[in-house]
């Protein structure tokens, strides 16, 4: 007995240990650069970690800021955060105004070797009366565009790996024309073109492929609709012929079911990607495997 007594009390300090140095689990499990041998990158959102992990491959350790199962409008900066920029050689954000946290992240950092790669600055943004569409990704030309930039970022930080950039990041680019083309395809001669979703996070993937979204609310995931809203969406619906109202794992189903439930029809998920729950991370799930999750609920909705 004294033996597992000494067990169970070595477990006890470790943990103690991690939580003292805040060592929660991020998107990778860690909150610390495990090999000085390799590139430090932190990455702020789900999609920009598995594009740069696509591309830096076993160049680099990367780190993302943002949690599996936060909604990424939620998140908030810790001092840990702070003190892996202060290590890091580079810092990919998506930019398109989706991370509100990044000016006063990049004003109070003092590491002047910090190489900082907006990934949407060469992307055609979506502008509205509210503000720019951040959701850029949910777009796969634009996601091949987001990876060069990653691409374009590693190789002049890292040239002398310049080759095995380029050809994880032309390996990758095939993969995501292959699901180009079976979204092209896919979403082809179906008897709808119009979606209802909760969030309005969709426009670029909808541009794509022309289709229409109806949004019960705008770019904010966590605002609510008044009652004059819900009765315009919920005889939208009904004249449009609607099946399936769309919400979002990452946010709550209230109002999506609420309107589900008085037009009398069913709801689904479909995923803008901004992070991963718990569950897809376990699952090792990725960019791709979601947006063919994405398609498969679209076809469901607009067959």
């Amino acid at each position: 007995m004294k033996r597992w007594n000494k067990i169970a009390f070595l477990f006890v300090t470790v943990c103690l240990g991690m939580a003292m140095t805040g060592c929660e689990g991020n998107l990778n499990g860690q909150k610390e650069f495990q090999n000085k041998d390799k590139l430090a990158i932190v990455t702020t959102i789900y999609p920009m970690y598995d594009f740069a992990t696509n591309i830096a491959g076993d160049k680099a350790d990367i780190i993302n800021l943002v949690p599996a199962g936060t909604e990424p409008h939620d998140f908030e900066l810790s001092t840990g955060d702070m003190k892996l920029l202060e290590k890091a050689d580079l810092f990919i954000y998506n930019g398109a105004g989706m991370e509100n946290f990044v000016d006063k992240m990049l004003s109070a950092v003092s590491n002047k070797n910090l190489v900082v790669v907006e990934a949407a600055v060469d992307v055609d943004t979506i502008e509205s009366d509210q503000r720019t569409d951040p959701h850029t990704w949910l777009s796969i030309q634009n996601a091949i565009v987001e990876a060069e930039t990653i691409k374009d970022a590693l190789v002049g930080l890292d040239s002398q790996n310049a080759d095995y950039y380029e050809e994880n990041y032309v390996f990758y680019k095939e993969k995501l024309e292959e699901l180009a083309t079976t979204y092209e395809k896919e979403l082809t001669n179906l008897s709808n073109e119009t979606i209802v979703v909760a969030h309005q996070a969709f426009g670029y993937l909808c541009a794509e492929y022309g289709l229409k979204q109806e949004a019960v609310e705008g770019l904010n995931a966590e605002s609510e609709p008044d009652s004059a809203r819900m009765k315009e969406i919920i005889d939208f619906c009904k004249e449009k012929d609607i099946k399936v109202i769309f919400f979002e794992e990452l946010v709550s189903p209230k109002v999506a079911q609420t309107i589900a439930d008085e037009v009398g029809v069913a709801t689904d998920i479909l995923n803008p990607i901004e992070g991963l729950t718990a569950e897809q991370e376990e699952a090792n799930m990725d960019y791709i495997g979601l947006m063919k999750e994405n398609l498969e609920a679209l076809k469901r909705a607009l067959e």
